[in-house]
């Protein structure tokens, strides 16, 4: 993109923006299992736009990103490991687009309904769950102790659970685009 002369595109503002939907989707897509800080860091240096450790801590500190969850390693005596939701990487983007905009920390922690995170972390356990029951399911079919309706049961909670996270994401970003406006029209 050419700029107007006289106007120097500024570091945060090429960093803005650094990947495409279809960018986040793929990299969602390549840790559904989660991602761990050093991930995400590295995913982020891997475009040229600075991310360390620190402000990605921050982040979570002020409540615009998820708590990580701590999952056991293989081997003996490995430990546990925090991972983040992949979609922590498209939320940091969110955040610095925002930041590009004027918005500082405080507005956009005060102002910006951050609950993405929350809604992407109840859509997982809402799988596991089903899942579970799937399991459950079949191991009751191999044994030969078939409840039929469990499976209509569990479709129609599918679909309850799916629009319910449908209905709260549009709630986010209505309540998101009311902040933008309000700022907008200051």
């Amino acid at each position: 993109m050419t700029l107007p002369r006289g106007h120097q595109r500024t570091t945060r503002e090429s960093e803005a923006r650094i990947w495409s939907d279809e960018e986040l989707e793929a990299i969602e897509q390549a840790h559904v299992e989660g991602m761990s800080v050093q991930q995400i860091v590295e995913t982020f240096t891997a475009r040229g736009s600075r991310l360390t450790e620190a402000t990605f801590r921050k982040y979570v500190q002020l409540g615009l990103l998820p708590r990580s969850v701590r999952v056991g390693r293989k081997g003996k005596h490995r430990g546990s490991q925090g991972l983040y939701p992949a979609t922590a990487v498209r939320q940091i983007d969110h955040i610095r687009r925002l930041m590009q905009q004027g918005f500082t920390m405080e507005e956009i922690q005060k102002e910006f309904l951050f609950v993405r995170g929350d809604i992407d972390a109840l859509r997982r356990q809402l799988q596991r769950v089903y899942q579970a029951i799937e399991t459950a399911v079949h191991e009751q079919q191999r044994e030969g102790a078939d409840d039929v309706g469990v499976g209509d049961a569990l479709s129609d909670v599918r679909e309850l659970g799916s629009e319910l996270v449908q209905k709260l994401e549009a709630i986010e970003r209505r309540l998101t685009m009311r902040a933008r406006m309000a700022r907008a029209a200051v």
